[in-house]
């Protein structure tokens, strides 16, 4: 059964000072999914995010919730009723948290039998019946936007706008607060866009991710798409592809070519022409660091030799840099780090499979 569009956004267009901060040729969004919008700051998302929502109006385009033009009056009313919208600061009135969670079914003249069901469900559904009847600017960052989240989900919205809501929230804070929004929208079915600059909570929360840069879309495609099959430099980049290579293809044939990179070679999986040049990208997590090339136990095709130059502590992880004439990053667990004792300026081995190199482009 083919997905039903939510929204459907036709030659969206926004400028600025006579600059373009957006557009936006086409867009689907599907009932149920959740749109994570990515990039970096100064990128559109929060724009796009905005006019979607119907908070900022675009120069030019038409945006569609289901067969209604949301910029047309009536429907535009209508469409306001049936979405939520959740912001980076937590915008709550000087009440209570039952009263501000009530706020949306109070203004749609709910019954109170109504009202208080939709107020209590979502006040458990984001773990803060404990807080009804705490006043608002008593609350820490995260049990205010923990409030921010049940007063939207209490309308039960049809979509959910959420722009960069957990970016001020400190790391433990933000990662439990992900696992509830996440939980939140697959029970409900809601569709919601979320824009963020964090490429993690992106993969972490949406079904498809929309990579954005100087206001135009970038990629589309589901998180795994993105993540090891990026569109160009800059989304590998965005996505963390750390290892980005340019070379020349020395020989061809049987499903793979080998790519001169600075004097060390590297099989890839396709199709290329000898003398053509590539670019070609390599996860840090595809990356296997070994004592030395030699003591290698690993079946990846290419093995190279070098010195390590950089090791970045990243909490059970850690990314290692090493020179193999050319700078590749590894991604290796802190443990498996202690094991090789391996040091800083100390040489080693590093493997990767030929399935783990992704084609950027060719003929660069």
């Amino acid at each position: 059964m083919e997905a039903k569009k939510a929204l459907t956004v036709t030659g969206l267009r926004l400028s600025r000072g006579g600059a373009p901060v957006l557009d936006i040729p086409s867009l689907e969004v599907f009932e149920g999914e959740t749109l994570a919008l990515v990039g970096p700051n100064g990128a559109g998302k929060s724009t796009l995010l905005l006019c979607l929502a119907g908070l900022q109006k675009p120069d030019g385009g038409e945006i569609r919730h289901h067969s209604h033009i949301v910029s047309a009056t009536p429907a535009s009313l209508e469409y306001r009723r049936r979405i939520a919208v959740v912001f980076q600061e937590p915008l709550l009135l000087r009440d209570t948290v039952y009263g501000n969670v009530a706020t949306g079914p109070r203004l749609r003249n709910l019954p109170k039998a109504e009202t208080d069901r939709r107020v209590m469900e979502n006040l458990e559904r984001f773990s803060i019946t404990h807080l009804r009847d705490r006043r608002a600017r008593t609350l820490s960052g995260g049990e205010a936007q923990r409030t921010s989240l049940a007063r939207a989900f209490a309308v039960n919205p049809e979509i959910i706008f959420l722009d960069e809501p957990f970016s001020a929230l400190d790391p433990p804070t933000r990662e439990a607060l992900l696992r509830d929004l996440g939980k939140s929208l697959k029970e409900t079915r809601t569709t919601a866009l979320f824009a963020t600059h964090d490429r993690v909570e992106a993969l972490q929360l949406g079904d498809r991710m929309l990579v954005m840069r100087g206001g135009r879309v970038a990629q589309l495609g589901s998180p795994d798409e993105v993540l090891n099959r990026p569109a160009d430099e800059f989304v590998a980049s965005f996505v963390g592809m750390e290892t980005l290579l340019r070379g020349t293809v020395i020989e061809a044939g049987g499903g793979y070519f080998t790519l001169d990179v600075k004097g060390r070679e590297i099989d890839v999986v396709g199709d290329a022409a000898v003398g053509e040049a590539a670019l070609i990208g390599i996860r840090p997590e595809n990356v296997t660091l070994h004592v030395s090339a030699e003591k290698a136990q690993s079946s990846a095709r290419n093995r190279l030799e070098g010195k390590i130059l950089k090791i970045i502590p990243q909490g059970p992880l850690a990314k290692v840099e090493v020179d193999c004439g050319f700078t590749l990053t590894a991604l290796v667990t802190s443990r498996s780090l202690e094991e090789l004792a391996v040091r800083e300026g100390a040489q080693a081995g590093v493997s990767f499979k030929t399935a783990g190199i992704h084609v950027l482009k060719r003929g660069v």
